[in-house]
């Protein structure tokens, strides 16, 4: 089997916070990623999975934990060794507009990667820049134009080719189509998927929305509290989820074969605060199916039913395990 890509292990990251305590954004998640493998990462705002995306590219420095690269282990390197790795990893945000520098040219920003790495691409940087607008979709001849000049969807796309600058091995994009009108959306994903294929990307694809996870991602890694609760191949959550809050959350999307309401599971309270989570299970006080020893125990994620793996004591509504 080939070796992972990535591999994340019992990753952790605190932020102290004003008068004292932790808010514990991410706490001890785990996976893996096979090189050209999608991996989704889906969440309620506040669940960590930015956080998680920061972490493997290394913009945020982990709590614990570790973070291996194509072989090497980057959780805690300098700046001065994280160089050379960033031609191979790189993020594309969720803003358009914010992530692109408004007083540079847009010639200038998917420059930008290469002059700070010192590459000097056959036939020149800005024949390069060129091909690399071209390949997203956008005019080669409007490299000298400003970002304020192109719409959300032309600006994500500049994010895209500023990313595929450096032919990285790895791409983490954090809510890359949420910003954009329903009809851009299809575009972009689309655009995504050519350049995985035409690459051979890897994506850990953070999104809060389920349908561009159908769409888009093999594989699903559900996250709530800052724990990865369900984790496994796309067909496996989307038919048979095991845990009730990835359920919830697919109860959530629309289906346009189905005439009518459709059933969805409402949760019985808001998100817990991460500064002082719940005992136990961390979702238990949203959930209607909740034990005592939900409480008292955390569950690990375990393969109990189906194909995936669950931190659930009662997965699907069955025994504890």
């Amino acid at each position: 089997m080939t070796r992972p890509l990535l591999s994340v292990e019992a990753l952790t990251k605190n932020f102290p916070v004003r008068g004292g305590g932790l808010v514990k954004a991410v706490d001890g998640i785990g996976f893996e990623l096979r090189p050209g493998e999608t991996l989704g990462l889906v969440g309620e705002s506040g669940c960590g999975k930015s956080t998680t995306g920061r972490m493997i590219v290394r913009l945020l420095e982990p709590t614990s934990g570790r973070i291996v690269f194509d072989g090497r282990d980057i959780t805690h390197l300098r700046q001065a060794e994280l160089r050379p790795l960033r031609r191979e990893m790189q993020i594309i945000f969720q803003d358009p507009y914010a992530s692109l520098n408004p007083r540079h040219t847009v010639g200038r920003i998917v420059a930008m990667p290469m002059q700070v790495n010192h590459v000097r691409p056959p036939g020149g940087v800005q024949n390069r820049v060129q091909q690399l607008l071209e390949m997203v979709g956008l005019d080669p001849d409007q490299y000298n134009r400003y970002p304020h000049e192109f719409s959300g969807g032309q600006r994500q796309r500049i994010g895209i080719a500023r990313a595929m600058a450096l032919q990285p091995k790895l791409i983490v994009a954090d809510e890359p189509v949420s910003a954009l009108d329903v009809s851009i959306q299809a575009e972009v994903m689309n655009l995504l998927g050519r350049l995985q294929k035409d690459f051979g990307l890897a994506f850990v694809f953070i999104t809060h929305d389920l349908a561009v996870v159908r769409h888009f991602c093999p594989r699903v890694a559900v996250m709530y509290l800052g724990k990865i609760v369900e984790i496994g191949a796309r067909v496996d959550i989307f038919s048979g989820a095991q845990h009730p809050y990835t359920r919830a959350l697919l109860s959530a999307i629309p289906d346009p074969g189905t005439i009518g309401p459709t059933r969805r599971i409402e949760l019985s309270a808001t998100m817990p605060s991460a500064l002082a989570p719940p005992s136990g299970c961390r979702f238990r006080t949203r959930c209607g199916q909740a034990r005592d020893v939900c409480a008292e125990q955390e569950p690990t994620l375990t393969r109990r039913a189906g194909n995936q793996l669950t931190a659930c004591h009662f997965p699907h509504g069955g025994q504890s395990g």
